[in-house]
């Protein structure tokens, strides 16, 4: 079973940026639908992007929309969140779960149970 683990979080001032990485152990990523979620203090875990399968595209929750931006690096197996424009909303504990079975596209990425989940990474966005 891939293993996953998130790096990349830190402190950051509003309107700065970070580079979260999803990285496998042993199995390539190349096959599995990778979601990003987050979790804020005293709040749910809310769902923030998805990157599909074959070149099935990714997909944006409307509050990180045009300002994150989800990729492959394959050499490093890993999956890529580039946070922009970060904003103290943003704040929160940053997962990522990988899934063989989820819709290729995405579609179900939100609702999904996946196989595997990494232990999270912390983002803060402060002055």
């Amino acid at each position: 079973q891939v293993q996953l683990m998130e790096s990349g979080g830190g402190l950051v001032q509003p309107g700065g940026s970070l580079r979260l990485s999803c990285a496998a152990s042993d199995v390539s990523l190349d096959y599995y639908v990778v979601g990003w979620f987050r979790q804020a203090p005293g709040k749910e875990r809310e769902a923030v992007s998805c990157i599909g399968v074959r070149d099935r595209g990714t997909f944006y929750e409307a509050s990180v929309k045009g300002r994150f931006t989800s990729s492959r690096d394959t050499a490093k197996n890993a999956v890529i969140l580039q946070m922009d424009s970060l904003r103290p909303e943003d704040t929160a504990v940053y997962y990522c779960g990988a899934s063989l079975y989820a819709a290729p596209d995405c579609s179900d990425y939100r609702s999904r149970s996946y196989e595997t989940w990494g232990p999270g990474t912390q983002v803060t966005v402060s002055a």
